[in-house]
This record gives structure tokens, sequence and C-alpha cells, in this order.
């Protein structure tokens, strides 16, 4: 792909350098503010090039650049569209859904061991990586708990890996749903920016995990899963389940 033309028409490895980050802010959508230091330090590399000489710039500032990208797409948060219909549980991440099944909620959220329908998927390196809230309502808990960092593929990763929870009250229903974002065999830090007491819009962009990684939703008891394993996930746009609002109570007739 050739690079845009720069505006001056200037030559050298700044000039380069500069038409490259207008390629990258142009063609990639905006990164989440957590990748801005590795992007940072990646151009920092590629700064302290142009001022070595030879092989040894030339290496850096490439090495630099490259570096700069790979995080400015790894860290990329595209927007997303929700359905319109309110009642539907939308997908927290992009992925591969590696499971479909029934299963306890993370014990530290004091919710108890009956099993809940649940919807694991599975984030490579190569998948977006900020986590989308799956309905709109208040947050009731946010828990962490430290743990190992195996592959997130494996069923095992929702009980041993390091893990963030948090419990959403559903605004219309006021049923209660559990997001749990996973670490990984590479991933090493987990962001999550919904407390307790706070407010999440279906949607809304409020977590990310570095560098592969698994989020699981547990959904409420009763609740049908409306996807299948294998299936691809669009965070913010898939519906994985349907949240029906109560039946209104009849009134009894007075005789």
């Amino acid at each position: 792909m050739a690079l845009p033309p720069h505006p001056a028409g200037a030559s050298g490895p700044k000039a380069e350098a500069e038409r490259f980050l207008d390629l990258v802010k142009t063609t990639l959508p905006q990164p989440h503010p957590a990748g801005y230091p590795f992007i940072v330090g990646g151009l920092g590399a590629a700064g302290l090039g142009l001022l070595l000489p030879g092989r040894l710039g030339r290496a850096l500032r490439a090495g630099g650049l490259s570096a700069a990208t790979a995080c400015a797409v790894f860290f990329r948060n595209p927007a997303r569209v929700a359905p319109d219909d309110q009642a539907v549980v939308v997908s927290p991440a992009d992925g591969r859904v590696s499971l479909v099944d029934t299963a306890a909620p993370p014990a530290e959220l004091g919710l108890g061991d009956e099993p809940l329908p649940r919807v694991s998927i599975f984030l490579s390196v190569f998948d977006v990586h900020v986590q989308h809230a799956p309905v709109s309502g208040k947050v009731l808990a946010s828990e962490y708990r430290p743990g190992t960092f195996t592959s997130a593929e494996r069923p095992e990763a929702s009980e041993r890996n390091e893990r963030q929870s948090i419990v959403v009250q559903e605004s219309a229903t006021g049923k209660a749903l559990v997001v749990t974002q996973i670490a990984g065999l590479l991933a090493r830090r987990i962001v999550c920016e919904a407390a307790a007491g706070s407010d999440l819009r279906r949607g809304e962009v409020y977590g990310l995990i570095r560098f592969g990684s698994r989020v699981d939703v547990y959904l409420p008891a009763g609740t049908k899963q409306l996807v299948k394993a294998g299936q691809r996930a669009v965070a913010g746009e898939t519906a994985l389940a349907t949240l029906a609002a109560p039946a209104p109570a009849r009134r009894r007739s007075s005789r």
C-alpha cells in the first residue's frame, strides 16, 4: 500500500514517519485509552531511531513504527450499533462462542452455586479486546479475583484464571446478570471501569483485556441463549439472549 503524499512534499525519515502515522489514523478506529502507553512507547522508539545514524537507526525506526501500529490495531475500539430491541442481551466481546452451557457464577460474588445459563466468548489476539455492556442497568457488584494465566480457551479457565466480574441489574426487568472478564495465556492486565453503584448503557465500552482472553456471561435462570458454540460474536451487536419482561399482575375482579 502506497503512503499518502506529504502536504509539503518533504522527504526523509521524519516525513516518512509522519506519512505513516497519517495512514494509521485514517485507516484504524480510535484506540482505547489503555493502549496509548504502548503506542507512545513504539513511537518513542521510532523517534529515537531518528537520532541514530545508519542501520541501527533505520532498524529502530522500522521496529518502533511496526510496534506502534500493532498496538493501535490491537487496542482498536470500533463503533458498534446495538439492536433496537431493548430486551436483547448483546455480546460484551468480539470473538468465537466457545461454550453455551450452564455453570455456577463466580463464588466471590456470593450468588450461590445454582447453575445459570452461560455463554463463553474466546478472544484471540486478533480480535477487538474492548468490552461492551450487554444490557442497560445498575452495577450491583464489581469483584476482582487473582488467578493463573492458562489458555483462556480451556473450560477450566473460568475457575482458575485471573478474573474481574460485575453484576448488572437490567433496568427494565430488574433481572441480574454477570459478566466476567478472564485473563488468558498472554494477558496480564484486566481493565474494568464499571464500579459498584455506577450505571451502564447497553453497548457502552466499560473495560478491556490485554492480549488474548475470554468473557463469560451468566444469564438469569430460565433464559434461553440465542447463540451456538462456534459462532462468531460481535461486541455490542450480536444478540446472546432475550430478557422477557415480567408479565403484569392480573387484577382481581370485585363482586
